[in-house]
């Protein structure tokens, strides 16, 4: 078994020490007789003195010095000691420190802060704790928000259903066309919502399924935008395509489609009735379509809250949407490392959404 780390800094410090200390005794032991042997043999020959009396100074020379070796080694060892328990208290401290707020960050506690230590290795790692647990506190905000907005989301088509099916029972509505129909609708939107929220899912993870195949974009914003004329027309909305260029890329071609879809959509929503503009083109290294509208506009700080989930444009027309389709847009748009970004000159000067693939 491993030893802890308080152990191993003082086991580290002891066997610093030791080494030191027995270094510092061998040399001492084999230098300090032969040099005073030397020195006594001058002094004596300049004083004329007998040899006995060096050799017996000699030896008692040697042994107050292996006493005083002995004494200093055993006061050096202690104050070694008590220098290295201390310093080891010292690294450990900030130590502890982390670790008792990862433990209160485990348990849910993302308000907890690390003091920065003196040390810098120390301090860059407390800032790193404090990172982690700013970033679950975030997490932690946006998924409390997120049921939050998603409750609100299903309450509607579910209140709406409740009121259906209550009247039916009650005999004040009647199973017939008309109230099927709007409980059919209520039940889309609900499945919608469902299925978009786990379309989100898997992009925020990262496990968006997408199928690339060499493609000519300005033909996919063709055959889509041809699709939904028709249902666009309908709403009193004129779409204008402009799309005549090949402009290769590599894509999904159903995920691009979902992805004009829903600007197409939104875009006519925001429109009401007018007229809706379509472009692809090339731009350098990559490939492009802008939708615009005419509809209410962005201001600047809604450029990107936009893309956020359950977010509403104030003063727009709240429709039928799940209020998470650019959230999915912009995800797959950066799976296929592109982006997906608006552009608006103001509210009520209408609004340019951007897709960018990279060109074949």
């Amino acid at each position: 078994m491993n030893a802890r780390l308080p152990v191993r800094l003082a086991a580290a410090f002891a066997t610093v020490l030791a080494i030191g200390t027995f270094t510092s005794l061998v040399t001492v032991r084999l230098l300090a007789p032969q040099l005073f042997s030397t020195r006594m043999g001058m002094t004596m020959g300049r004083m004329m003195g007998g040899r006995g009396e060096a050799a017996g100074t000699r030896e008692a020379f040697i042994a107050a010095l292996n006493q005083a070796l002995l004494v200093g080694t055993l006061i050096a060892a202690v104050i070694a000691g008590v220098a290295a328990v201390l310093l080891a208290r010292g690294v450990l401290r900030p130590l502890d420190q982390v670790r008792a707020a990862a433990r209160q960050i485990a348990a849910g506690r993302y308000d907890v802060r690390v003091p920065a230590p003196g040390e810098p290795e120390m301090a860059a790692l407390a800032d790193d704790v404090n990172t982690l647990a700013g970033a679950l506190a975030d997490t932690e905000t946006r998924r409390v928000q997120l049921l939050g907005e998603v409750a609100h989301e299903m309450r509607t088509p579910l209140t709406g259903l409740s009121g259906y099916v209550e009247g039916m029972v009650d005999g004040v509505f009647t199973a017939d066309d008309a109230t099927l129909t709007a409980m059919s609708e209520d039940l889309r939107r609900l499945r919608r919502l469902a299925d978009d929220l786990s379309a989100l899912s898997r992009n925020d993870e990262g496990r968006l399924a997408l199928a690339p195949e060499p493609c000519d974009l300005a033909d996919v914003v063709r055959r889509t935008c041809a699709r939904y004329a028709p249902q666009l027309a309908e709403q009193g909305v004129e779409l204008r395509v402009h799309a005549v260029a090949p402009l290769p890329t590599v894509a999904d071609e159903e995920r691009i489609g979902q992805v004009l879809t829903n600007l197409l959509t939104n875009a006519a929503r925001a429109t009401g009735q007018g007229t809706v503009s379509v472009e692809a083109a090339a731009e350098g290294a990559s490939v492009r379509v802008s939708v615009t509208d005419q509809g209410v506009g962005l201001a600047p700080e809604d450029l990107e809250r936009v893309f956020e989930r359950f977010y509403r444009v104030p003063g727009a027309a709240r429709g039928e949407g799940s209020g998470i389709g650019l959230t999915i847009a912009r995800g797959i748009a950066r799976a296929h490392r592109g982006d997906l970004v608006a552009r608006s000159a103001g509210p009520g000067r209408g609004a340019t959404f951007v897709l960018t693939l990279p060109a074949r």
